[in-house]
């Protein structure tokens, strides 16, 4: 396939013009506009900006779905498909098709998500490091990856090597968490899901990987459960783990308590969003390509965020419909949906999915005309280079889809219909019917004109329970797949629309609206005119709180005759939600079981499956994140995450003033900073380079911490007998905050060193806050210096500053704490244990320092 892609425009827009035309085009969002600016204008490397408005941008993409449209009958024209697409109404290809449909300035995929895996799960060294290899590879392509650990042997199994036993899941973990941290993607970091079965005799070290402080920050982790645990779990019976998972003939097994081990699961969902559940048999049992498994369309594992379940070398493209568009009169009486337009827009939305499947192709062209002209040898090109084929084999074979939707939560509020209801439900099962119905009929006029995907066989899937519904809906659109076939082998979605939503001015995806009304902080320079300061942090960086309406929350009050513009008071603002059709039907008041049971209802007109997340307040329980688990499953849904407020922070925050966290810290710190503080001096050497510490102490543990080099050019200067001192908390003329470190000379005269954070690095000083924050907040100082020690920094004075830092706390850590996941050097003895700041191995005796 030839690689034509269409030249913009030479002429370039700096940030700022395009941000300025941008905002508005947003008509004064000036978040849509930066997302926008910085995520999808056309740029160059060098940060050349050729796109002022979307309006450029959706029209790149028109020109380039016109152009394929000439290969088959019928085409739409560039003007057909740019008024469907243009400003983000009806329908939006979503992150990767947006940014890259028409973009010759980089060489990337435009899929979304990929899912990678080895052939016949290998879980040899060479085979786990391939698999290490092909994920940098596709991320540095700008795709979200998945894949699947189960085939990994236990700990502590036999092995032919140096080793003689394996070390198990968690090592490679990290490893993989790793690798996604390294690789940069135009600004952001690449997604990575890593799955293993509950079936699997490491599943509960895996579960516990992610809530080890500093461990595995570079993926989100699901655990694929089967019905016979989860039955075990019901029944409270045994459950037995196997390697090879689920083998006749295992090499090892497991008996276990499936509830404990369940009990495990739902605490850590609890206290921090992870791990997510993958019900995978209903996945399996429901998945349309695995009626052809053994044809390499075995289902492993899904993409990040859980939507795309995927065999290894497949991947997807995403668009969403904005179903908002689609309610006339919307927040009045007379407000209905259009069923008519929605179902005409859904099949061209399905022939736009299949048009971006050919631009893909020649991408991937792209992509590995570029490998062949690298001037690596061509062993090392082999790994990316082979990736490639095997992932234009899969696209080439099964042109898979992802046509989802978003703003469902304002469709239905639009509509007068409250979220979560029965109504809602009903309401919202007939949207998605209707979606799976056309758009798999807009597939088999497609293969009636373009031809089926090559491996289309209506046998193989004559037994599947979603082609048996389609069956049953609609009998002549079944007849005509199995007289012509389908160009798709599977179709649909619900992701998160998180960017895509900023843009159309939503709710996301299929969830309700998060907050009709709330509060947003941004960063501000204290020393800026006319800045307003509503917030000072623990570490004193200054907020800005601004009020901000929900956009079509915001409609609602213009067609309700409410002013958008007044400063309202909270009580206000709450009697005006009240009046709405968003009242308790957000995200935080929506019946948490009917969310779950409304989720199945529609995943069964959905052939991939959905990302949804169950928010609930910061005292819902354990056990009731358990009993939405198993709710989940008997509804049928494929996956869940929940989301307890406060388990992860953010910077959105509600609008109404929060009760005093009664909750108390691991320590029992004052939650406001006390002025003076009590502080230790603490000097060290790496390397060539001179060190020093000031840490403030409250009852004699380290409180916060100022770092930096030790000399009169680059750092601070003071005496080399001074080890003590205070540290004290002042305001600058401006009203800024500043910390000053007083110390007695030999003579009782006092000396105070102004701003210790201005005297050191900007860098160090960064480090030094999160550090500070860490410990203010209670955390023993042990795990302190293992987030130190995890940091990934990049240059050698850093990485020296770190290690002295980590044995500049150490001599604070109380004799006799055990160091976790530690060797000792001497004998490899895990009974380490800190002594006097210094780890000693309690059965061979030796210590080290540093």
């Amino acid at each position: 396939m030839s690689v034509k892609t269409i030249v913009p425009s030479a002429q370039t827009y700096t940030q700022d013009e395009a941000f300025e035309a941008s905002v508005a085009y947003f008509k004064g969002d000036d978040l849509a506009a930066r997302v926008w600016v910085n995520k999808y204008a056309l740029k160059d490397s060098e940060g050349n900006i050729y796109e002022k408005t979307p309006d450029q941008m959706h029209r790149r993409i028109a020109k380039e779905i016109a152009r394929v449209e000439q290969r088959y009958a019928n085409p739409m024209t560039e003007d057909e498909v740019f008024e469907v697409i243009k400003d983000f109404k009806y329908i939006v290809p979503q992150g990767s098709p947006m940014a890259g449909i028409g973009n010759p300035y980089q060489i990337a995929s435009l899929s979304n998500c990929f899912v990678i895996g080895n052939e016949g799960d290998s879980d040899s060294y060479g085979g786990i490091m391939k698999i290490d290899q092909e994920q940098v590879q596709l991320m540095k392509r700008r795709g979200g990856v998945g894949h699947d650990l189960s085939h990994i042997r236990p700990k502590g199994s036999p092995v032919k090597n140096s080793a003689l036993t394996s070390t198990g899941i968690v090592p490679f973990m990290e490893r993989y968490s790793n690798s996604t941290r390294e690789v940069a993607q135009d600004g952001r970091r690449g997604a990575l899901m890593l799955s293993v079965s509950i079936n699997h005799p490491d599943s509960e070290d895996f579960i516990d990987a992610k809530m080890e402080q500093g461990k595995v920050t570079g993926a989100n982790v699901s655990v694929r459960m089967d019905d016979a645990f989860m039955q075990a779990v019901k029944d409270g019976k045994n459950y037995t783990q196997k390697y090879p998972i689920f083998s006749e003939n295992p090499k090892n097994t497991k008996e276990i308590e499936a509830e404990k081990l369940w009990k495990k699961i739902v605490h850590n969902a609890w206290k921090s969003a992870e791990p997510g559940i993958l019900f995978w048999d209903t996945i399996i049992k429901e998945s349309v390509p695995d009626c052809y498994a053994d044809l390499g369309y075995k289902t492993v594992s899904t993409n990040p965020c859980g939507e795309i379940p995927l065999c290894p070398y497949d991947s997807c493209r995403l668009l969403a419909i904005n179903l908002f568009s689609y309610v006339e009169e919307p927040f009045t009486k007379k407000a209905a949906f259009n069923f008519k337009l929605f179902k005409k827009h859904i099949a061209i939305a399905q022939r736009i999915m299949d048009d971006i499947i050919d631009l893909e192709l020649e991408k991937v062209d792209g992509i590995l005309a570029k490998i062949d002209a690298d001037p690596q040898a061509d062993e090392i090109k082999a790994v990316e280079r082979n990736l490639w084929k095997n992932i234009q084999t899969k696209a080439e074979e099964g042109r898979r889809t992802g046509i989802g939707i978003t703003a469902e939560g304002d469709m239905l509020a639009a509509l007068g219909i409250k979220y979560g209801s029965k109504e809602g439900t009903d309401f919202s099962v007939e949207i998605h019917k209707m979606l799976a119905i056309e758009a798999y009929r807009a597939s088999v006029y497609a293969a009636k004109e373009r031809g089926p995907f090559k491996i289309f066989d209506s046998e193989r899937e004559k037994n599947n329970p979603f082609i048996l519904r389609l069956k049953d809906a609609d009998e002549k659109l079944y007849y005509d797949m199995l007289e012509f076939g389908r160009r798709n082998i599977a179709l649909l979605t619900i992701a998160p629309t998180g960017t895509t939503s900023l843009m159309t001015q939503t709710s996301s995806g299929i969830e309700p609206v998060f907050m009709p009304v709330y509060k947003r902080r941004r960063k501000v320079n204290p020393n800026d005119q006319n800045v307003r300061i509503d917030f000072v942090d623990e570490v004193g960086d200054s907020w800005e709180e601004y009020v901000v309406f929900h956009h079509r929350f915001k409609q609602w009050m213009e067609v309700n005759g409410f002013d958008t513009d007044k400063n309202y008071s909270q009580e206000e603002l709450n009697k005006i939600v009240k009046k709405s059709p968003y009242h308790k039907a957000t995200s935080n008041d929506v019946d948490w079981l009917s969310k779950v049971r409304m989720q199945g209802a529609v995943q069964k007109w959905v052939d991939h499956s959905i990302s949804v997340t169950i928010n609930l307040p910061k005292d819902a329980t354990e056990d009731l994140v358990g009993k939405l688990y198993l709710e989940a499953w008997q509804a049928g849904c494929k996956g869940v995450t929940v989301y307890r407020d406060g388990s992860r922070s953010g910077v959105l925050i509600s609008n109404e003033e929060k009760e005093e966290d009664q909750e108390t810290t691991l320590t029992a710190f004052p939650t406001k900073r006390p002025e003076i503080l009590e502080a230790d001096v603490v000097r060290f050497q790496n390397s060539k380079d001179k060190w020093i510490a000031f840490i403030g102490l409250i009852d004699g543990k380290p409180y916060e911490i100022f770092t930096g080099f030790a000399d009169d050019e680059d750092g601070i200067l003071i005496p080399r007998w001074v080890n003590e001192g205070l540290i004290i908390k002042n305001r600058n003329d401006d009203g800024t905050s500043r910390y000053d470190f007083q110390y007695k000379n030999k003579r009782g005269y006092k000396t105070t060193i102004e701003g210790l954070s201005h005297k050191f690095n900007p860098e160090f000083w960064n480090y030094a806050k999160l550090i500070s924050s860490t410990l203010r907040h209670g955390m023993p100082i042990e795990k302190a210096v293992e987030l130190i020690n995890s940091l990934q920094l990049d240059t050698e004075s850093i990485n020296t500053w770190k290690n002295g830092v980590a044995r500049a706390l150490k001599r604070y850590v109380a004799d006799g704490t055990e160091a976790r996941k530690q060797k000792c050097e001497n004998c490899n003895s895990t009974s380490l244990i800190y002594q006097e700041g210094c780890l000693t191995c309690k059965d061979c005796g030796s210590s080290k320092c540093g």
